[in-house]
C-alpha cells in the first residue's frame, strides 16, 4: 500500500496530500534533507553514525573476539568501533578472532559509505544557493493611475544583488465546464514590468486590472466563491555565486486586501540620504474609494 505525503506550498495555509505515487524512499528522503535545516541535517547524520556504531558494538559483543577488552562489554564494544569507523586506531583495542576481523572488514565498507554520503550531502547543502527573498505577506488591490491595480512586495533579505530578476504571477480558479465538470484553470496575470536589471533590496511588482486583466469584475466574494489562489515567482541570477536562484510565494483569496495600499519603506532623511525601513514591509494603508473604484466593489 502506497502511503501519502504531503506537500505545502510556499505562503498556503493548507497541504495538498499525494496519494498513490511511486514510492521511493531513499531518494525522497535525500531530498528532504537537502531541504531540512542544517540542525535538522546534522542531527540525522549523527543519529545514523551512533546507531551504525551500537548495531557494531552487538556485533564485537557476540564475536567476544576483541583483545583488551572486557568479556560480554558493550562499552568497549561500543568506543572500538567508533575507533574503527572513524579510523582512530588507538591500538589499545583490536581484533584477535577471524569472526571479529570480519566484523571490521564490513563495519569499514559501511563507514566508506556513511562517509561518502554524508560528505556529499553537506557539500549539496553548502553548494546551493538560496534566496532569501520576502513577499509581503496580503496582496493589495488600489487604483493606481486611476486604474485598479494588484500589487506585490518583494524584497531581498540579503545584500547581495540579484541580476536579471524576472517575475512571473499565475492565476488559478475553480471554474465549471459546459459538462458540469470543476476545472481548475490557470491564467497568467501579466505585470506591468515583468523584469529589472537587478532586484537588490526591495520591488512592488503591479498588475493592471484592465480590460485584458483575468481579474476584470472580481470581487472579494467572487474571488472567494471561485477559490482563486495566486502564486508569485521570482528567478534571477545570484550576483555572488551567479548560480540561478528562484523563490515563489502563494497568494489564497482571503489574502488580497482591497481598498488598501503597501505603507512607503523608502524616504527620503533630512540630511539627504535614503531611508529603507524592513519594518513596515508588511503593512498596508487603506487607500481613499474612488469614482471607478468603489470599495468595497460591488
Amino acid at each position: 500500500m502506497r502511503r501519502p505525503f504531503s506537500i505545502k506550498p510556499p505562503g498556503a495555509d493548507y497541504e495538498i496530500r499525494v496519494v498513490g505515487a511511486r514510492p521511493a524512499p531513499l531518494r525522497d528522503f535525500y531530498h528532504a534533507l537537502l531541504r531540512a535545516s542544517w540542525w535538522a541535517t546534522i542531527a540525522v547524520i549523527s543519529v545514523a553514525y551512533l546507531a551504525a556504531n551500537v548495531l557494531f558494538a552487538l556485533a564485537y559483543v557476540t564475536t567476544d573476539g576483541l583483545e583488551h577488552a572486557a568479556s560480554g562489554s558493550f562499552r568497549d564494544a561500543f568506543f572500538f568501533s567508533v575507533q574503527t569507523m572513524g579510523t582512530i586506531g588507538y591500538g589499545a583495542m583490536f581484533p584477535r578472532s577471524v569472526g571479529a576481523n570480519l566484523v571490521v572488514v564490513v563495519e569499514s565498507i559501511v563507514s566508506l559509505l556513511l562517509t561518502a554520503l554524508s560528505t556529499g550531502l553537506v557539500f549539496a547543502k553548502f553548494s546551493r544557493s538560496r534566496a532569501r527573498f520576502a513577499f509581503t505577506r496580503q496582496a493589495v488591490i488600489s487604483p493606481v493611475d486611476g486604474t485598479p491595480t494588484l500589487t506585490v512586495r518583494v524584497g531581498n533579505e540579503r545584500g547581495n544583488q540579484i541580476v536579471d530578476a524576472q517575475i512571473r504571477i499565475t492565476l488559478v480558479r475553480t471554474e465549471r465546464t459546459a459538462e458540469g465538470r470543476t476545472f481548475y484553470r490557470v491564467l497568467d496575470l501579466h505585470p506591468t514590468r515583468d523584469r529589472v536589471p537587478a532586484l537588490s533590496r526591495s520591488w512592488s511588482i503591479l498588475h493592471r486590472i484592465d480590460a485584458s486583466s483575468p481579474l476584470l469584475g472580481e470581487t472579494p466574494a467572487s474571488m472567494v466563491e471561485k477559490e482563486m489562489e495566486m502564486q508569485v515567482m521570482v528567478v534571477g541570477l545570484d550576483e555572488t555565486t551567479m548560480q540561478t536562484v528562484h523563490a515563489s510565494y502563494r497568494y489564497s483569496a482571503r489574502d488580497v486586501v482591497w481598498g488598501a495600499r503597501h505603507a512607503d519603506v523608502l524616504s527620503e532623511t533630512p540630511d539627504g540620504h535614503m531611508l529603507l525601513d524592513l519594518r513596515k514591509f508588511h503593512d498596508v494603508e487603506p487607500t481613499e474609494p474612488t469614482a471607478d473604484f468603489p470599495y468595497p466593489p460591488t
